[in-house]
């Protein structure tokens, strides 16, 4: 399952707790409804995004979940009947790169978390990386003047 791959697990003990408890793992609910609307063609309502997502949940989580990110600024919302539709403020590609620099920044060696980094990707995934990275050679957008 992909979403598998969107679960922001901040702590280890939390997946635990998690599975003992029939509780979702902190983060795991709004990574979920981020799912539902990435998935989704336009905005969607609250009531949109419960249909979207596995197990019982009840309307009113999903909507403190909507608001909650909405709050963050990682949603944006328009009027639709009495209630809002929500979107999105950006796709999943760029949320998630935006939290993997935000994850480097807190590292106190940037070498040592890179160099990790890279040594534990797939082989389809460095030769991705290395072509990505000799395009911004090619263009002069090397590494000069960033840390």
């Amino acid at each position: 399952m992909q979403g598998e791959e969107r679960r922001m697990v901040s702590d280890p003990r939390d997946e635990a707790t998690a599975g003992r408890s029939g509780r979702r793992a902190r983060g795991e609910l709004e990574s979920d409804v981020l799912a539902a609307l990435w998935a989704a063609d336009g905005p969607l309502t609250a009531r949109q995004v419960l249909q979207r997502l596995p197990g019982d949940l009840a309307y009113t989580t999903v909507l403190t979940i909507l608001s909650r990110l909405h709050d963050k600024g990682m949603l944006v919302r328009h009027r639709e009947g009495r209630g809002f539709a929500y979107a999105p403020v950006r796709d999943e590609a760029s949320h998630t790169a935006r939290r993997m620099r935000s994850l480097l920044e807190e590292g106190s060696d940037r070498e040592a978390v890179l160099t990790r980094f890279v040594s534990e990707l797939s082989a389809q995934d460095e030769q991705l990386l290395h072509h990505l990275l000799s395009g911004h050679e090619a263009r002069g957008e090397g590494s000069e003047g960033k840390q």
